[in-house]
């Protein structure tokens, strides 16, 4: 069974149409620069698959509207003992087949990162594709996530994604700078650009370790009227300005740096303290 066939297949076709007006009434339009969390496999039976939902989210911004996509390849193997290597040519993303179907696009631009790389398609696709290679930590101020924030852009969480897939809570925590969330040493990855160059990219990459629990975020959202629900196909969706995202919660980790964490890392976190991460 794949993602747009099996369960779906006896349920009417979501065109790309369809999708666009979605988006619309969710409240995306013409000029709009939004980064997209997605599950294909929900949204419904997708006449045309990924491509129609690139093609559709191309459409709800526009000409001069930029769509992102996360595009990461980090796991938990990573580090110093073993550095990635990511070819943004030819190395896939495990963030679902929407991402990946934007990656392949021609006209697409993919930031160099040895596991947080974004794909930009439409008119601000370079800008938010460069400079990710002079960061310091995958999320910092040099990387797309934080010039969302600091541009007013969107989140999109569609397909009944919900926020612990939200990558940009990630850059929240960099910015916090909370103990539990990098590894204490550098890493020197390699990112092979798109004409073949090699880049050795080093950073504190991240620590898999502690569990997270972001659906937390939604409540003061929604409270400060920083996000919108709605649904995009079948599934629900969530539409969130990124810059009253930083606004609304990066106080709540400056006094709690523990804030993200599940009861039960939290636990765990304060009694082995900090000095137990590799």
């Amino acid at each position: 069974m794949t993602e747009t066939t099996g369960v779906w297949q006896s349920q009417p076709e979501i065109t790309a149409a369809m999708l666009a007006a979605d988006f619309h009434r969710l409240g995306l339009g013409e000029g709009a620069v939004v980064l997209v969390h997605s599950s294909l496999s929900r949204l419904g039976n997708v006449k045309g698959g990924a491509d129609a939902v690139v093609d559709s989210l191309l459409a709800a911004v526009g000409s001069s509207g930029t769509v992102l996509f996360p595009t990461l390849t980090g796991t938990e193997r990573d580090g110093p003992a073993a550095p990635p290597v990511v070819d943004v040519r030819s190395t896939p993303c495990w963030t679902g087949r929407i991402p990946e179907t934007a990656r392949r696009r021609t006209g697409a631009r993919r930031s160099l990162h040895p596991t947080h790389s974004i794909t930009a398609l439409g008119a601000d696709a370079d800008r938010y594709a460069s400079g990710h290679d002079g960061s310091e930590t995958p999320c910092d101020t040099h990387s797309p996530y934080y010039r969302l924030i600091a541009d007013g852009g969107l989140i999109l969480l569609m397909g009944g994604v919900t926020q612990d897939s939200n990558t940009t809570l990630h850059c929240l925590e960099e910015l916090a700078e909370v103990p539990y969330h990098l590894q204490s040493e550098a890493t020197d990855g390699i990112v092979v650009d798109a004409e073949g160059g090699r880049h050795i990219v080093r950073n504190r990459l991240h620590l898999w370790r502690w569990d997270r629990e972001f659906t937390k975020v939604d409540a003061p959202l929604e409270a400060a009227g920083a996000m919108r629900f709605g649904h995009i196909g079948r599934a629900t969706a969530r539409l969130i300005d990124a810059r009253q995202l930083a606004d609304v919660i990066l106080p709540y980790l400056q006094q709690d740096q523990l804030y993200p964490l599940s009861e039960g890392a939290r636990q765990e976190f304060q009694r082995i303290g900090a000095h137990h991460n590799p």
